[in-house]
């Protein structure tokens, strides 16, 4: 059977097929090209300071560079702290491709213990702002810098950079004036200008090194390098250079900070020199001392640890921040007060016999000397620091008396012009009982206050500033530590200094020096063994701080106590008393009278500063006297 014929194509369908396909096509490459241009025009001028921006982030790097900080020499030029170059690994996150990779493998390389990785990790987070590196390690080694050289193809971000770091030649003599840098850590970076501390590191902690941050750091610059697509640096575009920090020449005298430590001897005190004309503090020793380089490149945990759980307290400076009762070393000051209100003159006696008693009261305040010192007026109550006399001023004073007057000597309140950290103290007064203990002042502990015991609480430095206060006959010079800053010197503002102290009677000054140099040279003087045979005029004040309470007609014997029981040695003095040139405050903790392990001390220092020393010139200020420096328990019985 014949198949059926089929019908012929439609030609006039087919074209018509073909056109309507190819104007879609025609529409769909128009839409293409049009989503292409608008993407185009999108990235190109809408988007064209974004990406411009990422261009040249990939191609020009803003880098920081941070200033040198400025040196301290002592008041002759030696140096105490410098730079020497080390180098720092640092790391930018933003550039690393994988953060706890780079970190464990720089772990590995480093050969860190597992208890300082934590806070390797810590580290790498601590940053100022984007792109600026993160300090991970200071001081390298060679062993360490070879190997991180040979592994930085697998440390994206991770760099080896020179810089300098602090060192303190002397250390252990220097430690606690001079204070140390460190690592800045996180509420430091909250705090600090994050553009003038870009790429700075280290900070200064304690001392001077804070107190004049400012000046030692500097200011730092910027650098505007152009690199390629690995990050390598092609050349420097545009510089700015960093403005190092201004050394700092102090009036600390090395010599007699050493004399200071070696006078101590290891054992737990401090010593403080004063020169009374200008204010200038020549030593301030604060023992046991410690290895401030230890904090710069970051403390071991186990040696911070060490350093904490020591008994004798290595990292506390005593010298500012010691609280100690003064003893009979309050005594000359306590004569000025008396003379001041009125309630004695230099020819006021009294008859000691052995002890005090308030009226009305039948306790006992017993003198040192048991059987008393007889009749004794106010130039042998010095000589001999005779409590009775002393007790029986404090009783005619009040406390409120003695708060007022003491406190014009500089007790109860810092007394140093640039001193980070300086403690107020303590000086006892109605007002501050009530206030701490809410109870009332008795009799009993104005009397305790007469003679440097009970609630007082003094550091070294106050004693020592109190005692240059009394050398220059009560003409007020705030001590301080720094003489110039760079090439300018560093001046006091007069007119923000409490005015002088002013007597009724100038010739009371003399009548108080006249007892205290009768402690050193005369007959009776409490440390007359200390004065012998000087070669030159010297007024001085022994005091016996009681570290417990004795009980009524209770008597002290060291050797029955436990040797941090022991009382506390003090000792004030100046020199020459025609011409002051230094005054000086000495404790020994724990060691016994003041007379007998203290006075041979101040001795020391005045004899090393007058006589060893003198034919130096003194170190030059821009004016003269008017220069001055713009910074911004119940008493059982103690013998003088």
């Amino acid at each position: 059977m014949p198949r059926p014929r089929h019908t012929l194509k439609n030609a006039h369908q087919e074209m018509q097929l073909i056109r309507v396909r190819s104007w879609v096509a025609a529409l769909a490459v128009l839409v293409l090209i049009g989503v292409l241009a608008s993407r185009l025009v999108y990235l190109q001028v809408m988007q064209h300071d974004v990406y411009i921006t990422r261009s040249e982030k990939n191609r020009v790097r803003v880098e920081p560079l941070p200033p040198t900080r400025g040196l301290i020499f002592d008041r002759r030029g030696e140096l105490l702290a410098e730079n020497r170059p080390t180098y720092n690994l640092t790391l930018v996150r933003e550039r690393a491709d994988d953060l706890d990779a780079t970190l464990e493998l720089l772990a590995e390389l480093l050969e860190l213990p597992e208890k300082e990785i934590e806070a390797f990790r810590q580290r790498s987070r601590q940053r100022q702002r984007p792109y600026q590196p993160a300090l991970l390690m200071s001081d390298l080694d060679a062993r360490q810098i070879a190997r991180l050289a040979v592994n930085r193809y697998r440390l994206p971000g991770v760099e080896v950079e020179g810089q300098l770091l602090r060192y303190y030649p002397d250390p252990e003599i220097m430690s606690h004036a001079l204070g140390f840098v460190g690592r800045i850590n996180t509420d430091e970076l909250e705090r600090l200008d994050s553009g003038n501390y870009a790429g700075t590191h280290f900070i200064g902690k304690t001392g001077v090194e804070r107190f004049y941050e400012d000046a030692l750091h500097g200011k730092a610059g910027l650098r505007k390098i152009e690199t390629n697509a690995r990050g390598r640096v092609l050349r420097e575009l545009e510089r700015s250079d960093p403005v190092p920090g201004q050394d700092l020449t102090l009036t600390l005298d090395k010599r007699m900070q050493q004399l200071a430590v070696d006078l101590l001897g290891g054992r737990r005190g401090s010593i403080v020199a004063i020169e009374p004309a200008t204010g200038d503090i020549l030593a301030m020793v604060s023992t046991p001392g410690f290895d401030s380089n230890q904090f710069v490149t970051g403390i071991s945990v186990a040696n911070y640890r060490e350093l904490q759980d020591d008994i004798d307290l290595p990292l506390f400076n005593r010298a500012t921040r010691g609280h100690y009762p003064p003893g009979s070393t309050i005594k000359p000051f306590m004569a000025i007060a008396g003379l001041s209100e009125g309630r004695i003159t230099p020819r006021t006696t009294i008859r000691d016999p052995g002890y005090y008693q308030l009226p009305n009261d039948s306790r006992r305040y017993r003198n040192w000397l048991r059987w008393g010192h007889g009749r004794v007026d106010l130039e042998r109550a010095l000589e001999v620091s005779n409590n009775t006399y002393f007790y029986s001023l404090a009783h005619e004073l009040g406390i409120d008396g003695i708060s007022r007057q003491l406190r014009r000597f500089g007790f109860g309140e810092r007394v140093a012009e640039d001193i980070y950290g300086e403690s107020p103290g303590l000086l006892p007064s109605r007002e501050w009982k009530r206030g701490r203990f809410d109870m009332p002042w008795y009799p009993g502990e104005t009397l305790s206050a007469g003679i440097g015991q009970g609630y007082w609480q003094i550091t070294p430095l106050q004693l020592a500033s109190a005692t240059a206060l009394l050398a220059n006959r009560g003409h007020r010079v705030p001590p301080h530590l720094a003489a110039r800053v760079g090439d300018k010197e560093v001046r006091m503002d007069r007119t923000k200094i409490e005015p002088d102290i002013e007597l009724a009677d100038a010739g009371w000054w003399q009548d108080v020096i006249d007892g205290m140099e009768a402690v050193l040279s005369g007959r009776e003087g409490t440390a007359r063994r200390s004065g012998q045979g000087l070669k030159y005029r010297m007024a001085g004040k022994s005091g016996t701080a009681q570290v417990f309470s004795l009980g009524k007609d209770e008597k002290y014997n060291a050797e029955e106590l436990a040797e941090r029981l022991r009382d506390h040695a003090l000792f004030m003095a100046f020199a020459p008393v025609e011409d002051p040139q230094i005054a000086v405050a000495v404790i020994v903790e724990n060691a016994g009278g003041g007379s007998s392990h203290a006075a041979h001390l101040a001795r020391a220092m005045t004899d090393k500063w007058l006589l060893d020393f003198k034919h130096l010139p003194r170190l030059q200020r821009a004016g003269n006297d008017n220069t001055s420096v713009t910074t911004q328990k119940t008493p059982g019985g103690v013998e003088g």
